[in-house]
């Protein structure tokens, strides 16, 4: 039986038979090992799309048979695996091994985000990347089989990636107004990568980090698992404030700053120019660290985004982060480190003892790509289609929103703020919609104090998508408005 097993609701065997089955037989094979608490009641119902008497009917033979027991506060447990129960050795508790890995999960509901987002029947209003639609699939699969192959092969590349597309990226790079060296670039397995490199090799445990508030980093554990500690820097329509940093860098003796300068993630926060050089003045005066994220550099609509703080750095001060996951395709997972070579020697050395090297076959696409007008060319093309979405979803917003919420105008990247007026309770409207499969970022997984906002993405959701999702929103808000309003009258 396969994880996306489902019911035979035309069979002669009873539902709650079949549910009986497909359990014991997770249990006996040792998926589901002694010591797991298996989903809910209402989790199962949901899966199986069954009433949850049918799931009471099915544990209960489980539980008459000594595989399951429940118990208050804990949930319904597997206890055996076996039809006696044996005196020999126990099975290993993976239980305990699943508890005790040092990569902390992600929050609940980025998990169930995660899930949700292969269901292929869901309107995603906050994901994150661009479109199938919008991902040059037919170019790629034409180049691949076109004049590619000169320099193409499948083995292993250099520890700081293929020398071609290092010195490819640096011609790309002086474009931004950044002079950077193949030996000043490591290719990494996309931005997720480049940030794991850096908690690894370049800070201690307890290391403090500074970091836009709110930011995408409070959404991923990737610092929080390796023992950092994140402390949120106010933003303002310019960008990260700047008024706190010395005391916050005193304070936590923080080890460096992390900043999205373009179209930053969740909020599509364009930092001004005067506003990068100011950072970049208070940041080398506090003798403190830059990662700059720029991911999203590229997607810019009417008028190209401001110089990067590393072309403006001239103390080599700043790690410089580039990806090809927001504008050719995430499925790549390549993207790029620039900085000091002692730190770029440094972070391909754990490279290779993690990885031994991002794909090959991604880095020759990204190289033949950039060398060539392929990668401008269908900027160009993304850019004017983005721009259709967010005018499209700014129209909606104000012909269904306005009354209930305000939002920013974005310049570039995927990102709208939307900020629901009143207070609610967020958890229950990402529920409700979730049932009604449109999947929300709520503002609470960027900041978790907030309970206002909703992170909004015109990149992926079709047309229809983002009308008839964003429509029932608005009435899903205004409901939850009212049944709260009521709740506080009572």
């Amino acid at each position: 039986m396969t994880e996306d097993w489902k019911l035979n609701k035309s069979s002669d065997v009873p539902l709650h038979r079949q549910i009986y089955e497909y359990i014991k037989h997770r249990i006996m094979n040792g998926e589901w090992p002694v010591g797991i608490r298996i989903p809910t009641q209402r989790d199962l119902a949901a899966k199986f799309q069954v009433n949850r008497s049918t799931i009471v009917y099915a544990l209960g033979e489980l539980a008459a048979d000594g595989l399951v027991e429940s118990r208050v506060g804990q949930g319904t447990l597997v206890i055996n695996n076996t039809w006696s129960l044996l005196a020999a050795t126990p099975p290993p508790d993976w239980n305990h091994y699943v508890k005790s890995g040092s990569y902390q999960p992600n929050i609940h509901m980025i998990q169930q985000i995660n899930r949700a987002e292969t269901d292929s029947n869901m309107i995603r209003l906050g994901t994150g990347e661009l479109s199938p639609d919008l991902l040059p699939t037919d170019q790629m699969r034409q180049a691949f089989s076109g004049n590619m192959a000169s320099r193409f092969t499948l083995g292993y590349s250099e520890p700081k990636g293929s020398l071609y597309l290092r010195e490819i990226i640096g011609e790309h790079l002086k474009k931004k107004g950044i002079m950077a060296s193949p030996s000043s670039i490591l290719i990494v397995s996309g931005g997720l990568q480049g940030l794991q490199l850096i908690s690894l090799g370049l800070l201690e445990q307890g290391s403090s980090i500074l970091v836009e508030n709110p930011s995408y980093l409070n959404s991923i554990h990737v610092f929080q698992s390796a023992g950092m500690h994140l402390h949120g820097i106010p933003m303002d329509e310019q960008g990260i404030r700047l008024d706190t940093i010395d005391r916050l860098k005193r304070q936590h003796s923080a080890a460096l700053l992390y900043t999205i300068p373009s179209f930053q993630n969740p909020t599509g926060t364009l930092m001004s120019s005067d506003r990068r050089a100011e950072l970049l003045r208070v940041c080398a005066q506090e003798r403190l660290p830059v990662i700059e994220d720029d991911v999203y550099g590229d997607i810019w609509f009417d008028t190209p985004s401001p110089p990067p703080l590393k072309a403006l750095d001239k103390q080599g001060l700043v790690l410089y982060m580039g990806s090809m996951s927001k504008t050719l395709g995430p499925g790549l997972r390549l993207g790029w480190i620039v900085g000091p070579e002692p730190v770029i020697d440094r972070l391909s050395d754990i490279k290779m003892q993690t990885d031994y090297g991002s794909s090959s076959l991604s880095q020759h696409a990204v190289a033949e790509w950039l060398s060539s007008e392929l990668y401008e060319n269908h900027l160009d093309h993304i850019r004017a289609e983005l721009l259709k979405r967010r005018d499209f979803i700014l129209s909606i917003l104000d012909q269904y929103f306005a009354d209930i919420a305000c939002w920013n105008i974005p310049q570039g990247g995927f990102y709208i703020w939307l900020r629901i007026k009143n207070l609610l309770s967020i958890r229950p409207l990402f529920e409700q919609a979730l049932k009604e499969s449109i999947l929300l970022n709520p503002g609470n997984i960027y900041d978790r104090n907030d309970q206002q906002h909703l992170r909004l993405s015109y990149a992926y959701a079709s047309f229809n998508q983002m009308e008839s999702g964003l429509i029932r929103l608005a009435e899903l808000i205004r409901l939850q408005l009212g049944k709260e309003r009521l709740s506080r009258d009572l």
